[in-house]
């Protein structure tokens, strides 16, 4: 039984490498098609598509009435966005980021944390009033993203011959491929743990809150690893800012999501990670690999905390 579900381990993460390769082909074309700076591209296509694994977790949990999931989902991904994807990405290849990105997104994604943290504290709830207020963060965004891609033009481009149509069909199908690899990945995983004897609470924080992030972990190495820097950093900002103002906002105007004080802690670390990507790439415009362990250092730090909890 095992033996099988290793069988089916590797065949979702074959399928979550070779869905996000046509995945990035067909965004990086359709930004060069449509003269559409990358990190635009990276910022919401790549960014939502990556994480439709979270919405899908946070917005069903909702649905049936355990919204508390949706908070812990969207920040332990969060987390994991920043201090493990962008920690191993980094430390393969260095990864450059924009004047733009250090300016306005990552700042962004910072004060929408807080703000998140801070409603949900207050009211020990994120009400549907709040919902709202974050969806008007989502719109506010989208709409610097629109002007974004009229004032940047990437430096460089290489012009494509392939036709739209091939493209979008990429982007479509790199979409549904990831999402079954991240699935198939993550419930064989857990079949395996169970059968080692390792624990439920360990499988949910490790393997589960990794599972639903592969897509972003996957998408971001094949990224860079094609010279596609932006669509890296853009692909793990954007879904961070997806999560909160997206999933969350459309979660809690479905149902009143509780609030846990457990939350402030996780959202707190969440905040520091990202203060820290921040200070690590300011001075060079680059996450380099030191940058990179530094962070995997502070994610093994947090692990160990929450195993002597």
């Amino acid at each position: 039984m095992i033996a099988l579900q290793f069988l089916v381990l590797c065949i979702g993460f074959f399928l979550l490498i070779k869905g996000a390769d046509w995945f990035v082909d067909g965004c990086a074309g359709i930004a060069n098609k449509f003269d559409i700076p990358q990190i635009v591209i990276g910022l919401t296509i790549v960014a939502m598509g990556t994480s439709l694994p979270e919405a899908a977790v946070s917005i069903t949990a909702a649905f049936k009435g355990n919204a508390g999931i949706s908070v812990g989902n969207v920040i332990g991904s969060n987390l994991l966005n920043i201090l493990i994807i962008l920690g191993a990405t980094a430390l393969i290849t260095p990864l450059k980021l924009k004047a733009n990105t250090l300016k306005y997104e990552i700042p962004f994604m910072l004060f929408i944390s807080v703000i998140m943290l801070v409603m949900g504290h207050l009211g020990n709830s994120l009400s549907r009033t709040e919902g709202i207020i974050l969806w008007l963060f989502f719109i506010g965004y989208l709409t610097y993203l629109y002007f974004l891609s009229k004032n940047e033009k990437d430096s460089e481009r290489t012009v494509t011959d392939k036709p739209i149509w091939k493209l979008i069909f990429s982007v479509i199908i790199g979409v549904g491929v990831i999402v079954i690899g991240s699935n198939l990945s993550v419930d064989a995983a857990v079949v395996i743990a169970k059968g080692l004897g390792i624990s439920d609470r360990i499988i949910g924080l490790t393997i589960i809150a990794l599972g639903t992030s592969l897509p972003e972990l996957v998408t971001a190495l094949i990224a860079s690893k094609k010279g596609n820097d932006d669509l890296a950093i853009g692909n793990i900002i954007g879904s961070n800012i997806f999560n909160i103002l997206f999933v969350i906002g459309t979660s809690s105007i479905i149902i009143p999501i509780k609030f846990n004080d457990a939350f402030l802690i996780d959202g707190g670390i969440a905040i520091f990670a990202g203060i820290s990507l921040f200070l690590l790439s300011m001075r060079k415009k680059e996450l380099r690999r030191f940058g990179g362990l530094l962070l995997l250092g502070e994610y093994a730090v947090y692990f160990i905390y929450l195993l002597m909890k």
